[in-house]
């Protein structure tokens, strides 16, 4: 018993943001290149582990009573399904690698029973899992009670308070950023970027099959944006965020008189209060020159560097518009993690604060 208990608490431990997202990242690049993984018998090792894990730990009351929640069921399979899914595909593509480095055609280039009728082949597997995602369905709404509230009471709000799970991600960034950022700009970069991918990413190779080797970076900058930056931030606004937000491990109680002091400070605040040992400036320029040096930097001048540094082969190989278009797309991603970390590290709440026109990054 004390074992378990054990091992609950450093889950419970390791489970917090900075420590869950930082082993995601580190999995996620060594999983990658592990290729033991990418077989029959590593997914099914992998499957089983996966499912070992979530299964006993339903014999936990607190995981229990949030995992069953029907708002969260499906996002436990969501879990399976993405892990599925990205298992099945870097097998293919690792499979396919072998193929092309032995001077034979990837799977999918093959002329053999790839090609078939749409009637009556095609129409038939519809069909059967048209009435399999039905009889699912029914069976789903008759032993899991729909998630239905009372309706909305502006003087008596839920805790916590939760969007969709397909807004839990947006939901989870605003913690680290000013609702204009995390609830605007960065949503409409998003869609923005991915309209954008074909016209800025014209290789053709690994169009129509799966491959790794001939994407390296761009296949691992995609796992990073979705699994880590997407998926794991729904995991952790579904499992982990409790009552006033606050994080509780997974087998840790839901305690709502639980306080987390907040103790964030702005970059300004760092620099002329901790640093300087002045007092803040009144002019907001002045106050905020060191912030805005920061991103404009990291904006306008970064990618700059980059192409002369460590992303020249893609400056060649690309042409400049759609070189600074892409990098600054990957930056803004990655401009995520890097605040994330430095509220984690430093406390850091706001890199540029001016609340003279509601303006923080």
């Amino acid at each position: 018993m004390a074992l378990i208990e054990f091992v609950k608490n450093a889950i419970d431990f390791l489970s917090a943001p900075q420590y869950l997202v930082t082993g995601a990242l580190i999995g996620l690049v060594l999983a990658i290149h592990w290729r033991p993984i990418w077989t029959p018998k590593g997914g099914a090792v992998l499957f089983a582990l996966l499912a070992g894990g979530i299964g006993l730990s339903y014999l936990d009351p607190n995981f229990n009573k949030v995992a069953t929640l029907p708002d969260n069921v499906p996002i436990v399979g969501m879990i399976f399904l993405v892990g599925f899914f990205f298992w099945f595909s870097m097998t293919q593509a690792y499979a396919n690698d072998r193929r092309i480095a032995e001077g034979r055609p990837p799977f999918e280039g093959e002329d053999s029973a790839q090609k078939v009728f749409s009637w009556p082949d095609l129409v038939y597997v519809e069909l059967i899992c048209l009435v399999i995602v039905m009889a699912v369905m029914i069976v789903w709404s008759i032993y899991l009670k729909a998630p239905l509230e009372e309706p909305a009471n502006p003087t008596d709000s839920p805790n916590p308070a939760k969007a969709p799970w397909y807004f839990l991600g947006l939901q989870e960034m605003l913690v680290y950023f000013d609702p204009w950022l995390a609830g605007v700009a960065f949503p409409s970069i998003i869609i923005v970027g991915l309209m954008a991918i074909p016209y800025i990413d014209t290789n053709p190779k690994g169009n129509g099959y799966f491959t790794f080797r001939e994407r390296r970076w761009e296949i691992t900058i995609f796992l990073t944006g979705f699994l880590v930056l997407w998926c794991m931030l729904i995991v952790l606004g579904t499992f982990l965020r409790g009552p006033n937000w606050n994080f509780f491990g997974p087998y840790e109680f839901w305690d709502v008189n639980k306080l987390v002091p907040l103790n964030n400070i702005n970059l300004s605040e760092i620099i002329w209060i901790k640093v300087l040992k002045r007092s803040l400036p009144n002019f907001w320029l002045i106050r905020e020159m060191f912030g805005l040096a920061v991103v404009g930097f990291y904006v306008a001048a970064l990618p700059l560097v980059f192409s002369k540094t460590l992303l020249r082969r893609f400056y060649e190989k690309m042409d400049p518009v759609r070189y600074f278009i892409g990098v600054s797309l990957a930056l803004m991603m990655l401009a995520l993690p890097i605040k994330m970390y430095l509220r984690w590290i430093f406390n850091l709440k706001y890199i540029v604060a001016i609340p003279e026109f509601a303006f923080n990054i």
